[in-house]
């Protein structure tokens, strides 16, 4: 096994070091015996972490923060060209290296498994690193959220097989050479970087392509973008084809999924052999990742009923469902999901988990480019609610559009039927859903911005209440 520092990366200096998807990389390498240094805007768990490993983190970006000796800097799409690190790693010319290219030379020498797709990436990479640690393979992986289990979203082992999360949004995909990929789903998504479905359909074109001779595409059957792909595809010389799902044309084909509470049981027909096992959280969508993992490990030559029970030990993953905890008698469960395809799985996975309860939502629109192209079904989505609360766009990379607010969202939602109530002070939502829960509902903190620290607040906020009386 390959496990050796490429020169490059041996004194490495990460730009948004806390970041999912870079600290990870800069955990790995960590762990390898790179001396790891970054900077990330604020404080969090994620930096101490860091530091426990031996890495410097610095807080807040200056140009002072770059060693003279650092080997690259390391930066992710979102990092500004005014950024004072990097214009001071031009006047020092240290190399700048993108995030991907940096992942990209962590798998050589192994047998990468990359998971792609518009949504489910981090779920079904999650589910392949739980399985194969289960089994003793100890794979090295970078996921774009944290473990339920190990609590964290890297790991370098001593195995031979690296799961990876393929991030198509910037197109960094293109830079890895997987001996297996998943293509979960192909959606028009990342609209500052894509302008129509052609583009994503000639980005995903592009990824199958750099699959090694030989290997093994693992792909929807059920799912339009994924089928068009797979048209496409099939035939290619030294590509070998499986598809999963529902459909009849599946290779590993569902042929049940029952929910049971917050857990599904999963039935596949695979090699003319019925095949059931638990997956551990709820919703359709999240069983049928757990398929395209079991069809991967399949492709990689692991025995289809020891994938199958380690899958069982799958707990979940940050902000994927997850159960922030309970006071009063109202759950709080976080969800990452922000795109209207995710927003209509996660919410009714709830409804399905728990049919009896009222589903409160605190949506946050991620970028203002997505929710100009999807403010409308975004609005639509959130009719699957009983009653939801919407903040202000959360710009992350991006500088406002004129005219375009979380009000397109809104009034799509009250066309649609919702029950939705915008809300432009973040220090005001605890109160309120304090005066709209009742012992058994379900709120749902949504989005991939910071509406995530809310959950806590909310609990807080529930815990001291006075409860409603209707």
């Amino acid at each position: 096994m390959a496990s050796a520092i490429p020169t490059a990366m041996e004194r490495p200096h990460f730009i948004g070091i806390g970041g999912a998807g870079m600290s990870g990389i800069a955990k790995i390498l960590a762990r390898r015996g790179a001396k790891v240094a970054g900077s990330d805007a604020k404080e969090s768990d994620t930096a101490d972490a860091l530091r426990a490993l031996g890495a410097t983190v610095h807080i807040g970006h200056a140009a002072a923060h770059l060693a003279d000796d650092a080997s690259c800097v390391v930066v992710s799409s979102a990092i500004r060209a005014d950024n004072p690190e990097l214009l001071r790693a031009a006047e020092l010319s240290v190399p700048v290296v993108h995030r991907s290219d940096a992942l990209a030379s962590l798998m050589d020498g192994l047998r990468p498994i990359a998971v792609a797709g518009t949504h489910g990436k981090t779920t079904t990479t999650s589910m392949l690193a739980v399985a194969l640690s289960e089994l003793g393979l100890d794979p090295s992986y970078a996921i774009g959220g944290d473990l339920a289990g190990p609590g964290t979203n890297a790991r370098h082992g001593e195995g031979e097989i690296f799961v990876a999360e393929a991030d198509e949004s910037d197109r960094s995909f293109h830079k890895y050479a997987p001996e297996v990929a998943i293509v979960l789903n192909v959606e028009l998504d990342h609209h500052a970087n894509y302008a129509s479905m052609a583009e994503i359909h000639e980005s995903f074109d592009t990824f199958t392509g750099r699959i090694v001779p030989g290997g093994t595409l693992v792909i929807s059957a059920d799912q339009s973008g994924a089928v068009e792909l797979t048209e496409r595809v099939r035939g290619r010389d030294g590509l070998n084809v499986i598809g999963y799902g529902e459909s009849e044309t599946a290779d590993v084909r569902v042929h049940k999924i029952t929910p049971r509470g917050l857990t599904s049981e999963v039935t596949v027909l695979l090699d003319g052999r019925l095949l059931t096992f638990t997956v551990s959280v709820p919703g359709r969508h999240y069983a049928l990742n757990a398929v395209a993992a079991l069809a991967a490990g399949v492709a990689l030559g692991i025995p289809a009923h020891n994938l199958a029970s380690a899958l069982g030990k799958y707990t979940g993953v940050g902000r994927r469902l997850q159960l922030k905890g309970e006071a009063d008698g109202v759950r709080v469960i976080d969800s990452y999901a922000h795109h209207p395809t995710e927003m209509t799985a996660d919410l009714e996975a709830m409804r399905g988990a728990a049919a009896d309860a009222r589903l409160l939502v605190v949506f946050q629109p991620h970028l203002f480019s997505r929710t100009r192209e999807l403010g409308k079904e975004m609005g639509e989505a959130l009719a699957l609610a009983d009653a939801s609360v919407v903040l202000d766009i959360y710009p992350a990379r991006e500088d406002p559009i004129p005219g375009i607010t979380s009000a397109l969202i809104v009034d799509a939602a009250r066309a649609a039927g919702a029950d939705v109530t915008p809300v432009h002070d973040r220090e005001t939502v605890a109160d309120a859903i304090a005066g709209m829960a009742r012992p058994g509902d379900l709120v749902l903190t949504m989005g991939a911005g910071d509406v995530t620290d809310l959950g806590p607040v909310i609990l807080d906020r529930l815990s001291g209440r006075t409860r409603p009386t209707s």
